[in-house]
């Protein structure tokens, strides 16, 4: 007969907590696999309706790769890598099971066919090369906008300046990135967890720079229950769809651009940004690293997630270069090679890592 350690021992190996590991295993891959699914779906329909209505558009070029595409088989097994190191975070604790893909099916209804409402409208001005819609008609408030933000980037309607924009944003990315996307977002989430890990969480100042509709500070407040976030944007009618999404009181939310922040010297603990970037000049890229480097406590975190860069993931470098043949990206090619260790080292910021997720790099940067 064993002896109660070795049947402890036991259990913890091969009872309930192997079974209940499994069951969280299969609902994530269930969940994630489906939306993997769903977002595919869209973007074949997408294809077709585009490929359709075409017919009675302007000619648009092919887009010439410049280096290697990865085929699908590649680009789902690296989605499914994605997804193990998600799953891996969560069962080390970092960060709660995901709640990605939980739109009631009246609201995933409704999406939907707001996307496909705007498919036409987005080939149509792929076709004519119309990208400065909303700064030839621009809303009142954006008179005050930076002129490189009024644009109709990736040629979507209203560009950043409706909430009818704001509210089909996040499904146009997923049907790009084949329902990755939060997965790629939460990888800022593991250094931020380590980050947590040796502080009180109350105590942390937090700030996401470019929140857009709160796809990183939503599931950062969830991860971090003790932890109070502020979203910075330049666009109020995102900022509107954020705080619908997002009715926390640890949440605030202020619209004010990332290259003149509007905190003290020294006073914020972690900073982040989530695809703001490659959306940026040259010029403002380096005033939003210095205002970073600023507004940075001594030892303080700057989390950086952001599209791949050349090098990166070899494989996937003509891939990158397709990109903005396909979308209005007015700024993505310099950004390939831009040096962001360089960049930060300029303003005493040091990156301290740097990996792949996906089309995605996450990288993290420590002020001394």
């Amino acid at each position: 007969m064993a002896d109660a350690g070795t049947t402890n021992t036991e259990n913890r190996l091969f009872g309930p907590p192997s079974i209940s590991r499994l069951a969280r295993r299969t609902q994530y891959a269930l969940r994630q696999t489906s939306r993997v699914a769903l977002y595919t779906l869209h973007s074949e329909a997408m294809r077709r309706v585009t490929q359709r209505i075409s017919k009675d558009l302007p000619p648009v070029s092919k887009p010439v790769p410049d280096g290697p595409v990865p085929s699908q088989q590649q680009m789902l097994a690296d989605i499914a890598k994605l997804f193990a190191e998600d799953m891996k975070a969560v069962e080390a604790g970092l960060y709660p099971m995901p709640q990605d893909g939980t739109m009631s099916p009246a609201e995933l209804l409704a999406t939907s066919r707001a996307f496909f409402k705007d498919v036409p409208k987005v080939a149509r001005r792929r076709a004519t090369m119309a990208h400065q819609e909303v700064n030839e008609t621009p809303p009142d408030f954006a008179s005050a906008l930076p002129r490189y933000y009024r644009q109709n980037f990736h040629f979507q309607t209203d560009g950043w300046l409706s909430e009818e924009s704001a509210r089909i944003y996040d499904f146009q990315v997923d049907v790009l990135f084949s329902g990755a996307t939060a997965a790629m977002r939460r990888r800022a989430l593991v250094p931020f967890a380590h980050i947590l890990q040796r502080r009180d969480q109350r105590k942390i100042r937090y700030a996401d720079l470019a929140c857009g509709t709160g796809g990183l500070i939503r599931p950062a407040l969830a991860a971090f229950p003790g932890l109070k976030g502020i979203g910075v944007d330049l666009s109020e009618p995102y900022l509107t769809i954020a705080r619908k999404r997002l009715k926390e009181p640890r949440a605030a939310f202020v619209t004010a651009p990332a290259e003149k922040l509007p905190f003290a010297d020294d006073s914020m603990d972690v900073l982040s940004c989530v695809y703001l970037f490659h959306e940026l000049p040259p010029k403002i890229r380096r005033q939003v690293f210095s205002e970073v480097a600023r507004v940075l406590k001594p030892g303080g975190t700057f989390l950086f997630v952001d599209s791949l860069q050349t090098g990166d993931v070899p494989e996937y470098d003509g891939l990158l270069t397709i990109f903005p043949q396909m979308f209005h990206e007015p700024y993505y090619m310099s950004y390939l090679g831009e040096d962001f260790a360089d960049m930060a080292q300029a303003v005493n910021l040091t990156q301290t890592a740097v990996a792949p997720a996906f089309v995605s790099r996450v990288a993290v940067f420590k002020k001394p």
